[in-house]
């Protein structure tokens, strides 16, 4: 499995507004991408998928830019990566069969598992918050053990 580089993206520009948002003052995109070292115009597109998830809000105009809707410690890793690249799963598969009739050899327990493999995904990313993943980066906690 693998994150896409939109959902990198996204969560790359959530954390530069967690780090440096005071949640009340918005952050305009060119300050994000200059930050994060992220290209203007894709973040931009990332930003509207976000907005749209609500989990941005955004303010136009002079001094406009996008503001976190929600606190960090209610916003999970799963729901930023969701918002930009859709559900998160292992494969696009159908659901396995539970009565064991399988049209072909193997079929029914191979797509139990991908299922499997994308719920274990989801839950992972359910355990970190956008908040827990601020205070890594700032050194408050430890990073994930691979």
């Amino acid at each position: 499995m693998k994150v896409s580089t939109r959902g990198d993206y996204a969560s790359r520009a959530l954390l530069s507004l967690a780090l440096h948002g005071d949640g009340r003052t918005p952050r305009s995109v060119r300050d994000i991408a200059e930050g994060t070292g992220l290209p203007q115009p894709y973040l931009e597109q990332i930003l509207l998928a976000l907005k749209g998830a609500g989990i941005v809000r955004s303010k136009r105009g002079v001094g406009g830019g996008y503001v976190l809707a929600r606190q960090p410690e209610e916003i999970l890793l799963s729901q930023i990566v969701s918002a930009v690249d859709g559900p998160i799963v292992a494969g696009d598969f159908t659901d396995p069969h539970t009565d064991g009739a399988c049209d072909h050899e193997g079929q029914c327990v191979l797509l139990s598992i991908w299922a499997s493999a994308g719920v274990h995904m989801r839950e992972y990313l359910d355990s970190f918050t956008l908040d827990d993943i601020a205070r890594m980066a700032q050194g408050e906690t430890a990073w994930p053990v691979t």
